[in-house]
């Protein structure tokens, strides 16, 4: 097998070593080049050269940004990615069962390849830029846009730099008198007063530590995508919000400042003035509309079995 191992030197659990163990790794029965990223949007560019010259699998060894800049490079083709977690949180690779540890992932994903375990996955786009696993409106994306900021910070700071942003920017950085959007479904009703909005293609929303943050448990690759519209944002509604995020097996339900639909395939929001988006994490700038949309079978993705978890060691 063609393989491009994908690597982000500034993410948070690669090292020089941990680069060296894992194309050695995957090295052992494939065909592999290495290939580092030197800016935004560079993962992208890389993937997209991979599927054209006929790669098998993107590897990519970084934080959920990366992963998602590689996603949007093979996305329609029948290059495969694989997820090996390097970042601060790694939602998707964790979402996926692969451990948090990039080594012990390598072992995973290399059995996966041996059991040829790939499979084609739905994916949300906004406009036109998939996501693989949240697109966050609003309030949400004002708090990544607050930690990107601090980007020096978060190699090292991690979820404390989260919660404190997510604090700051509710204080200090986001206005929480006037609703910032509408929400349209089509169906003739709009949410006229939304705050932020979470578009989710798979849950959970999170994680806090080892903690899952499950805001839609509905919410899988094999579904059309479930939203989530805040429409207040009070401290007890926020509050509220987190609890039922972190104890409820049943995530966040349709109440009094909260609207939650499943399988939803298209919703456009919209506002006359700019409002922040993120995907995956990743904070993209201010827009006045946005299209919505989930596509089945978008991506090929490798995915372990789950039987069998080696320990690091295995690949060494």
């Amino acid at each position: 097998m063609k393989i491009v191992l994908i690597a982000n030197a500034s993410a948070s659990s690669v090292t020089a070593r941990t680069r060296v163990v894992i194309q050695k790794a995957l090295s052992a029965d494939h065909d592999v080049e290495l290939k580092e990223t030197a800016r935004r949007g560079h993962a992208t560019r890389i993937a997209k050269g991979a599927a054209a010259e006929g790669a098998d699998l993107v590897a990519v060894l970084g934080g959920d940004g990366t992963l998602n800049e590689a996603a949007n490079g093979v996305v329609g083709t029948q290059t495969a990615l694989a997820p090996l977690p390097g970042g601060s949180t790694n939602v998707f690779a964790r979402t996926l069962g692969l451990p948090d540890d990039p080594i012990h992932a390598t072992a995973v994903t290399l059995e996966a390849l041996e059991s040829q375990s790939i499979r084609s996955i739905g994916l949300g786009s906004a406009n036109e830029r998939y996501f693989l696993f949240h697109c966050g409106v609003g309030y949400d994306a004002a708090v990544v846009a607050e930690v990107e900021k601090r980007g020096q910070l978060k190699r090292w700071a991690g979820h404390s730099l989260f919660a404190f942003a997510a604090i700051d920017t509710w204080m200090r950085h986001y206005d929480r008198k006037q609703p910032h959007f509408t929400v349209d479904y089509g169906d003739g009703s709009p949410i006229t007063d939304g705050y932020f909005t979470i578009a989710l293609n798979t849950d959970p929303y999170t994680y806090l530590g080892n903690q899952p943050f499950s805001v839609a448990p509905e919410a899988t690759l094999e579904r059309p995508m479930s939203v989530v519209t805040v429409r207040s944002l009070s401290a007890f509604r926020l509050g509220s919000l987190a609890l039922s995020a972190l104890r409820s097996d049943d995530g966040v339900t349709t109440g009094r400042g909260v609207d939650v639909r499943s399988d939803v395939r298209d919703v456009t929001v919209r506002s006359d003035t700019p409002f922040p988006y993120q995907l995956d994490g990743d904070y993209l700038g201010d827009v006045t509309s946005m299209q919505l949309s989930w596509e089945p079978d978008a991506l090929r993705l490798v995915v372990p079995d789950g039987r069998h978890v080696p320990r690091p060691t295995d690949i060494l």
